[in-house]
């Protein structure tokens, strides 16, 4: 029940730092190693259509900088050819649309790794 409301308190973080809505480039800055093993659920909402979500498995023990490749990886299996998504600076992901896609926000959904957390900011 803790990590429910751990989620659900970190995705209305994540919607207050989009509270000036949808854009069209997303920095998440990965900071903390994982002192356990769990999983990670972001979602990408464009302003109009369905949401799209991805789901990160993180091993104990996996540095931030490993956990941020793990973020890209995820969405950008999920995203395909909608978003371009990187690392860069080792710990942060930069998610941002293709041409032609909507404007989007980017939040989590549910995060169960001790020791990570992820700051989502427009760019």
């Amino acid at each position: 029940m803790s990590r429910l409301l751990l989620g659900v308190c970190l995705a209305l973080l994540a919607s207050v730092a989009g509270a000036d809505g949808v854009g069209n480039k997303w920095r998440l800055e990965v900071s903390g190693n994982a002192e356990s093993a769990g999983r990670i659920v972001l979602q990408l909402a464009p302003a109009e259509g369905d949401p799209i979500r991805a789901t990160v498995d993180v091993a104990d023990g996996r540095s931030e900088n490993g956990v941020a490749r793990d973020v890209r990886d995820a969405l950008q299996a999920q995203a395909g050819k909608r978003y371009k998504v990187e690392v860069d600076d080792g710990e942060d992901v930069l998610v941002k649309k293709d041409d032609g896609e909507r404007d989007f926000v980017v939040t989590i959904v549910e995060n169960s790794v001790r020791g990570v957390r992820i700051e989502i900011d427009a760019e």
